[in-house]
């Protein structure tokens, strides 16, 4: 269903400039939708997670560059300042998350979205990046102590490393809720979690905003 501001024209026109790496023009349409007041759920899911799935399949078919696809990732990083003044304006409520890449994923932008969700929902959502070494993940937790670890995985090919790292903080942090989520699963895989207690899939943003507001 077409979404009321973010058309199919508009989006299309978005995902011209976004291949074609004219920032201006993508970020002169966040600048536009914004100020028409657009949900940021709308944002990210309509426009940015949208997009970047499909230039995610259009790599994967070999019918654009790896280099197009890293410009298209590197402009959407930054069209997401955009959106903080508003997200950094909600009342902080005490609750802590960590957000983070397993080892050897280099995709970040789901990653900072859900962390994002989490300050729009009075969180202080700390997210660790891209490649985050587990060794390194496993001491700021034990530093910060968060209510919710976040897990975000974009590829598939890297399942294993989101075993090693579920069973290494599982292993430290016996009671400290995980959930998991990313590209990776569009084709399957949440049973790799399943086995694992207080590991949860969480498949949509929405979604990871009902676990935080029921937390």
């Amino acid at each position: 269903m077409e979404h009321p501001l973010i058309t199919e024209s508009l989006y299309r026109r978005y995902m011209d400039g976004l291949m074609a790496g004219e920032r201006t023009a993508c970020a002169d349409i966040v600048r536009d939708l914004l100020a028409r007041d657009i949900g940021l759920y709308d944002l990210y899911i309509h426009l940015f997670q949208r997009s970047l799935y499909e230039i995610g399949e259009l790599w994967e078919a070999n019918r654009i560059s790896g280099a197009v696809e890293h410009l298209a990732t590197t402009i959407t990083e930054g069209l997401l300042t955009l959106v903080y003044p508003r997200i950094f304006a909600a009342e902080h409520i005490g609750r802590k998350a960590v957000v983070s890449c397993v080892a050897n994923e280099y995709h970040q932008i789901g990653g900072k979205m859900a962390a994002d969700v989490c300050e729009l929902n009075g969180w202080d959502g700390y997210f660790l990046g891209a490649n985050t070494p587990t060794e390194d993940l496993v001491r700021f937790i034990d530093q910060k102590r968060p209510d919710l670890l976040g897990l975000s995985l974009a590829l598939d090919l890297d399942f294993d490393n989101l075993r090693r790292v579920v069973e290494r903080v599982r292993g430290a942090f016996r009671n400290l809720p995980i959930v998991v989520g990313g590209q990776a699963f569009r084709r399957g895989g949440s049973e790799v979690i399943a086995a694992y207690p207080g590991v949860s899939y969480i498949p949509t943003l929405t979604e990871f905003e009902a676990i935080l507001k029921a937390s």
